[in-house]
C-alpha cells in the first residue's frame, strides 16, 4: 500500500548531467548547470561532479552517448554516487535504461523541482496540488528496478521479486489516489475561488518573477509582515496575501510562487488555482534579480508563463532588484535597460530590497498604478495626498 509522502528529504551525494547543441555558448551550458546545482542543493542532494555532452539531440535510449554514459558509470561507481540528475526530462524508457545502467536513482529536471516543492509545500492546497503533480509525473515512469515510490515507503535500493505485477498494483494505487486527490483539490479550489470573491471590491496587485529574486523579502518589505524569505529556490510555493497602504490607499498584495526554466507542465496545470491570484490581479509587480547574468532570459521565462496563464497584457511594474550587487559598469547599462514587449502601461523602477534602496520610487510608482484601478472602482474615494513625501517611503 502506497503510503503519505515524506516531506523531508535525506542527505544524498549526486552528480548533474546536461546535454547541450553543438552551438549552445559554453556560458549558457555553465548558467544551466549551476541552476540544476542549486536545485540539488535546496533539495538536499550533495552535488560531487558535473558532466556535460554536446549532441544535436539527445541519445533515445540513454539521453547521453554511450562514451559519456560509461564514464558517468565509472565515477558513480568509484564514488557510491547516490543519485544522477538530468538537467532535462526523461521519457520512461530513458529512465528505464539509466537506472539498468547505472544502478542508481535518477532524477530528471521536472522530478527534482516536484520533490522540492513537495518539501516546502505548507497549505492543504499547496500539498494537494504538488502531490498530485507528482503522481500524475511518476506513473509512467515506474520501473521494476526501482521506483521514486520507494522513498514514500521509506526504502531504499532494488525491489526485489515483484516485477511487473507489482508495477501494474502501483499504477492501479496511483489512479486511485489521483482521482482523491483531484477531488479534494476541487474543493480546496470552490473555497478559495469564495475567498477571492469576497476580496472582488479591493485593488489587488501581484508579485511575480523568476524564483530567488527577491520577492519575498520586498513582501516583507512593502506588507511590514512576516514572511518567510530564504536565499533559495521556491521559498515561496504557497500564495501569500497581505494588506498593504499606501498615502491612504489600500489594497491587497499576494506573493506567489516563482517561475524557473523548464517548469514541469503537471506542476504548471495542478498550480492554475493559486496562480488565480495572478490572474485576477489589477496589476502585476514583475520583480526581476538585475544582478544576475541571466536577467534577461528570466524575464523572458516569467512572460512566457504570463502569457500561456492569459495574463501578459496586465499593467505591470518591472522591479529590478538588487541593484547593491551591480559594478558601475554593469549599472549605468542596465538603469536604461528595455525590452521588446514593454507596453504604454507598464513602468521600471531599480531597487535593493535588502538594503531599502530606492524604496520611496518604488511605492511611488505602486501608488500611482493601484491608484488609476482604485479610482475605476470607487470614482467617489478621497485621497488625502496632502502629506509630506516621507509617506511614500518605508518606515523602519
Amino acid at each position: 500500500m502506497i503510503e503519505p509522502v515524506e516531506t523531508k528529504l535525506s542527505r544524498e551525494e549526486g552528480v548533474l548531467v546536461s546535454v547541450a547543441g553543438k552551438q549552445q555558448d559554453e556560458s549558457v551550458i555553465e548558467e544551466h548547470l549551476d541552476e540544476l546545482d542549486f536545485l540539488a542543493e535546496t533539495a538536499k542532494i550533495a552535488v560531487k561532479n558535473r558532466f556535460f555532452q554536446r549532441l544535436e539531440k539527445p541519445d533515445t535510449r540513454t539521453f547521453v552517448g554511450q562514451g559519456k554514459l560509461e564514464e558517468i558509470k565509472t565515477y558513480c561507481k568509484s564514488r557510491d554516487i547516490d543519485v544522477v540528475i538530468f538537467d532535462d526530462d526523461l521519457s520512461p524508457s530513458q529512465l528505464r535504461n539509466l537506472e539498468r545502467e547505472l544502478k542508481c536513482k535518477i532524477y530528471d529536471r521536472s522530478l527534482l523541482i516536484l520533490d522540492i516543492f513537495l518539501d516546502r509545500a505548507q497549505t492543504a492546497q499547496a500539498k494537494t496540488q504538488v502531490e498530485l503533480a507528482r503522481y500524475q509525473y511518476l506513473m509512467p515512469r515506474l520501473t521494476r528496478m526501482w521506483t521514486h515510490l520507494e522513498r514514500q515507503r521509506g526504502g531504499t535500493g532494488t525491489r526485489g521479486g515483484a516485477g511487473e505485477k507489482e508495477i501494474e498494483t502501483d499504477r492501479r494505487m496511483i489512479r486511485n489516489q489521483v482521482s482523491v486527490l483531484k477531488k479534494k483539490l476541487e474543493k480546496i479550489e470552490r473555497q478559495s475561488a469564495i475567498q477571492r470573491k469576497n476580496r472582488s471590491q479591493v485593488v489587488r496587485a501581484a508579485l511575480v518573477g523568476y524564483t530567488n529574486v527577491g520577492k519575498s523579502t520586498l513582501m516583507r518589505l512593502l506588507s511590514k509582515s512576516d514572511v518567510k524569505a530564504e536565499d533559495k529556490l521556491f521559498a515561496t510555493v504557497d500564495a501569500t496575501v497581505r494588506k498593504v497602504v499606501i498615502n491612504t490607499l489600500p489594497f491587497l498584495l499576494s506573493d506567489t510562487v516563482g517561475f524557473i526554466r523548464k517548469l514541469p507542465t503537471h506542476l504548471i496545470e495542478s498550480f492554475k488555482s493559486t496562480l488565480a491570484e495572478v490572474s485576477e490581479a489589477d496589476v502585476l509587480i514583475h520583480v526581476v534579480d538585475v544582478s544576475h547574468t541571466a536577467f534577461e532570459d528570466h524575464i523572458h521565462v516569467v512572460r512566457q508563463t504570463l502569457k500561456e496563464l492569459g495574463v501578459i497584457d496586465k499593467p505591470t511594474l518591472y522591479v529590478f532588484n538588487k541593484i547593491d550587487l551591480l559594478d558601475e559598469e554593469n549599472s549605468e547599462y542596465r538603469s536604461n535597460y528595455t525590452f521588446e514587449g514593454m507596453n504604454e502601461h507598464d513602468k521600471k523602477v531599480f531597487i535593493s530590497a535588502e538594503k531599502r534602496q530606492n524604496i520611496a520610487e518604488l511605492r511611488k510608482k505602486i501608488y500611482e498604478m493601484i491608484k488609476v484601478r482604485h479610482f475605476q472602482i470607487f470614482p467617489n474615494y478621497v485621497i488625502n495626498e496632502h502629506v509630506n513625501g516621507e509617506s511614500f517611503g518605508y518606515d523602519s
